[in-house]
């Protein structure tokens, strides 16, 4: 279950190819419940990028409560934007297949519980990223109405001469 409202939003807000590409990739990644057991440096593999920028890439992501770091090399999607509710395991010779299930509202009630978690984490919104967009639509708007009139500015001068 993702949350077509959070590909909205991602895709508005991340201006930058690759915190995209490093959400896509977890959300590939994840396991029932949500894990992605992946370290940095094999995202960055997969990624074909460096270390430093997936670390860049992924800080930014964790910033605005998309997912948390549970432990070396083990992150949390916050279940409101992306969650494996379920995955099948294949058997292998002596290991018999396994459907694995977890409800969602059970990580969510856990994920609140836990104090040491952000605010933001625990208590996810999209409303900051929403207000971020308009921010940054805003300063783009004006950096356009900036370079306009330099260059009329510049037009009139030459025009002068």
């Amino acid at each position: 279950m993702d949350s077509l409202e959070f590909f909205l939003i991602i895709c508005q807000f991340f201006r930058e190819a690759l915190p995209l590409r490093l959400i896509l990739l977890m959300i590939a990644c994840q396991k029932a419940g949500g894990r992605i057991p992946l370290t940095q440096g094999e995202m960055a593999t997969v990624l074909d990028v460096s270390r430093t920028k997936v670390t860049e890439s992924l800080g930014e992501i964790m910033s605005h409560g998309i997912v948390f770091r549970v432990k070396r090399g083990v992150y949390q999607f916050n279940p409101p934007y992306a969650y494996r509710v379920a995955e099948f395991i294949p058997g292998t010779e002596g290991i018999e297949p396994e459907y694995r299930q977890i409800e969602q509202h059970e990580t969510i009630k856990k994920i609140r519980q836990d104090e040491t978690l952000p605010s933001l984490v625990r208590f996810p919104s999209l409303e900051k990223m929403r207000e971020a967009i308009e921010e940054l639509r805003q300063h783009r708007a004006e950096e356009r109405a900036r370079r306009r009139l330099e260059r009329a500015q510049q037009k009139e001068k030459e025009a002068g001469q």
